[in-house]
């Protein structure tokens, strides 16, 4: 997929306020420090369409950004550690959760993982949740020019072995690099694919 324009619509926290269109959302979300923003922007090939930021947990809306006229990313608050008050941290909570349960138009969710640690409890959770709640979602490994070949390998494995103990299939998953520009072709094609079949069924 060709990135012809991108452009930021909207920033809320409040579900029922998201565009009223129907045009597909596919939304991105993980850990605060998972490298959300700058994957974002290597998707997009924009330096600053979404905000990166030196200090986890600078997304604190749902921010909406219309592509190629025809789909929207989405890009959601972090999860996790972030500098914020709890009262903060459960605001946040809520509206995520109120855009996966009610947001008609989202097609997939895409949760981001560090490839560089051990599977982490909040991220197995946050997938057991969309899992339970019947939500559609792929993961996206980040950061893998941070890692050697093999490591890389083990902590996707390792990955692979604890979601197996309680799902069926792994979840589609993508291996990427905001700094490498790496996955971004399969990503894309991966969500043009997507939209193909859904045009296709009208």
């Amino acid at each position: 997929m060709k990135i012809v324009s991108a452009e930021f619509v909207m920033s809320n926290s409040d579900v029922a306020k998201c565009p009223a269109n129907r045009l597909p959302e596919y939304a991105f979300i993980g850990r605060s420090n998972v490298g959300k923003s700058s994957l974002i922007n290597m998707l997009m090939q924009r330096k600053n369409l979404a905000k990166t930021s030196g200090r986890p947990g600078k997304t604190q809306l749902i921010n909406h950004f219309l592509i190629n006229k025809n789909w929207y990313l989405v890009d959601l608050p972090g999860y996790g550690y972030a500098r914020v008050s709890k009262t903060a941290k459960k605001t946040f909570q809520k509206f995520i959760t109120a855009y996966f349960n009610k947001r008609e138009q989202l097609v997939l969710g895409f949760v981001l993982i560090d490839c560089r640690h051990e599977p982490q409890q909040i991220d197995l959770d946050f997938m057991q949740w969309l899992g339970e709640n019947q939500i559609p979602f792929a993961i996206v490994f980040t950061k893998a020019d941070k890692l050697k070949p093999q490591p890389l390998k083990d902590n996707i494995e390792a990955y692979q072995k604890k979601l197996l103990e309680t799902w069926e299939s792994m979840p589609p998953y993508f291996i990427t690099s905001a700094s490498k520009d790496y996955g971004r072709d399969q990503l894309l094609d991966y969500i043009d694919a997507i939209n193909t079949e859904l045009n296709a069924a009208g």
